[in-house]
């Protein structure tokens, strides 16, 4: 097919990272659109392109990640994800600043960025603190809201190209960050040598990412969706950026978001930060666990099905006893599980999210409607699902007043779950 008048992108069944032959299977979700895209009343009648959610695990460096269909710029262009609209994450960035400030020696003389910053929920504890910050962020309508509120951003996709750039404008970062971006990122070489390029000599990176040993452990299949290219082991990712002259000396692993891994690299030449005892624990569980076997990534999909065959059966005998089941939140993850399960209003009425970006619109695929948070009280729900699962804690607390009329909250990840 000639595809030579269409903005989609080369589809290649080659590794991003180390272009081999992409044959073996990890997961197969079917088809399902960007989980981003929130369908508006106007657009219910009309096509919603879907895609095959289909990840694959390389034999050679064993990088798990999805085809790219749509390109980043059309992806994250407009974006529908305000990470403010998270307490816990905004507390979360906080103490990172806090962290990484005292760790790092960082004040008025340093220099702080941070890719994918969003709306400046992170980067506006550096500026409270007096350590002058930029944000690079791809999505102008988020970008606009970070500036707003006293975050100095520049608006652009980040690469090799424009590390150059930012490197010429505004100079070399003392520390250089990315929350959730990596797993964004199509073209990974791209990026990381982006990242080398522009890194000052005595610099360090921090990234956060989904653990992919967490979402394997913890059947996180929905954490799977096209706005995410790849799926990170810590023996895959030590390898990409190796590969680029940036040594991983720490890393941490934290509970966000399901289990993730926060990683510290430097230019592999600067020997003043030596690597520490638990990148090498890190490593040497994950080679004991089987991450560098073909074999260890093959029953995922086993499990995959199970956990969805447990939530259907949950919802259908809830819907047998007459039971009203509603969601909570509309995040990307949410999408997945919904579209995966073929989960419509037969089963969820509404879901509610905090996010006035979302609030009137339908989710993608399924075509749920998204209300208000308040709406709870009045449709007075008997379970209320829990999709961003990962804030169960946080979401079970702001609306526990549904147990006044024997509302109960359910979690679908790892297991289905009656709280």
């Amino acid at each position: 097919m000639d595809t030579s008048t269409t903005s989609a992108p080369r589809r290649s069944f080659h590794c991003r990272f180390c272009a081999a032959p992409l044959r073996t299977s990890f997961v197969d979700l079917g088809m399902s659109p960007l989980c981003q895209t929130h369908i508006t009343t106007e657009q219910l009648h009309e096509m919603e392109p879907f895609y095959p959610l289909h990840a694959y695990v390389c034999d050679a460096c064993f990088l798990v990640q999805l085809q790219e269909f749509v390109s980043p710029q059309e992806i994250f262009t407009e974006y529908a994800y305000f990470s403010s609209y998270s307490t816990s994450w905004v507390e979360h960035a906080r103490r990172y600043a806090h962290m990484a400030i005292e760790r790092f020696g960082l004040g008025a003389g340093s220099k702080v960025m941070e890719i994918a910053s969003n709306d400046g929920y992170l980067l506006q504890h550096f500026v409270a603190a007096g350590v002058p910050v930029l944000g690079v962020e791809p999505a102008a309508n988020v970008a606009k809201v970070a500036v707003d509120k006293g975050v100095p951003t520049t608006t652009r996709f980040f690469g090799f190209e424009t590390a150059g750039e930012i490197a010429r404008e505004h100079g070399r970062p003392d520390l250089l960050l990315g929350n959730n971006v990596l797993a964004h990122v199509p073209d990974l070489n791209d990026f990381v040598s982006g990242m080398k390029r522009l890194l000052a000599p005595g610099g360090v990176i921090t990234m956060e990412f989904p653990h992919l040993q967490r979402l394997m452990a913890e059947n996180q299949f929905d954490t799977i969706y096209h706005e995410h290219f790849s799926y990170f082991s810590f023996v895959a990712v030590e390898k990409v950026f190796a590969h680029h002259g940036l040594t991983l000396f720490d890393v941490e692993e934290l509970p966000t978001h399901g289990g993730s891994l926060r990683i510290y690299g430097r230019h592999a030449e600067n020997a003043a930060l030596p690597v520490g005892s638990r990148v090498t624990a890190l490593r040497q569980r994950e080679i004991d666990d089987g991450f560098l076997t073909l074999e260890r990534y093959r029953s995922f999909g086993d499990q995959v099905v199970a956990t969805k065959r447990r939530l259907l059966a949950f919802l259908i005998d809830a819907k047998q006893q007459g039971k009203k089941v509603v969601g909570y939140g509309a995040p990307g993850k949410g999408n997945t599980l919904l579209n995966y399960c073929g989960i419509r209003t037969d089963f969820l009425d509404f879901t509610v999210d905090a996010n006035p970006y979302k609030q009137g619109k339908f989710t993608p695929g399924t075509r749920i409607p998204i209300l208000a948070p308040e709406q709870l009280r009045e449709a007075r729900p008997d379970y209320v699902l829990i999709l961003p699962w990962n804030l169960k804690d946080e979401i079970s607390r702001a609306a526990a007043y549904i147990a006044e009329w024997g509302g109960r909250f359910v979690v679908p990840i790892p297991d289905v779950r009656v709280l």
